[in-house]
């Protein structure tokens, strides 16, 4: 009987310990839409994402464009550029400075690291919407 209670047990830790990307993430302001996009770092618009620490920004893609960090020459991370803790509207597009990304409405003031994703200013509960951006030669692919 005890041997049992432990199988169940497991059991059920398991099942409720096991979700999925999709839960991660349940932001209510911005949905998701697909995208892939190629970077050419060997094109002049692209080129900064040879060095470390730069970043390129690409407009018309996802919902209000991303923006591409490159930390090292192995690690890159792509950020959506519209605001996570508020619907997108004409104010909602970020701007980039250094490492910040900065929301320009006048009632909240968020600022997110672009690095890590964080909120670091502002009274957002969301951090920004992630994209995977993977190298492979010359190319940096972004994918959600």
């Amino acid at each position: 009987m005890k041997i049992h209670k432990a199988y169940l047990l497991s059991l059920l830790f398991v099942v409720f310990a096991c979700t999925g990307d999709e839960s991660r993430n349940n932001n209510p302001f911005l949905v998701d839409i697909a995208i892939q996009v190629d970077l050419n770092t060997n094109l002049p618009q692209f080129s900064n994402l040879n060095f470390d620490l730069n970043y390129v920004i690409v407009p018309n893609q996802g919902l209000r464009g991303f923006v591409v960090y490159r930390i090292s020459s192995s690690q890159y991370v792509a950020y959506e550029l519209s605001d996570p803790n508020h619907s997108p509207n004409d104010c909602s597009q970020m701007t980039i400075s250094g490492i910040e990304a900065s929301c320009p409405c006048p009632d909240d003031l968020n600022k997110y690291n672009v690095i890590t994703g964080q909120p670091i200013e502002g009274n957002g509960l969301y951090g920004l919407k992630a994209y995977r951006a993977i190298r492979n030669g010359a190319v940096v692919r972004v994918t959600n």
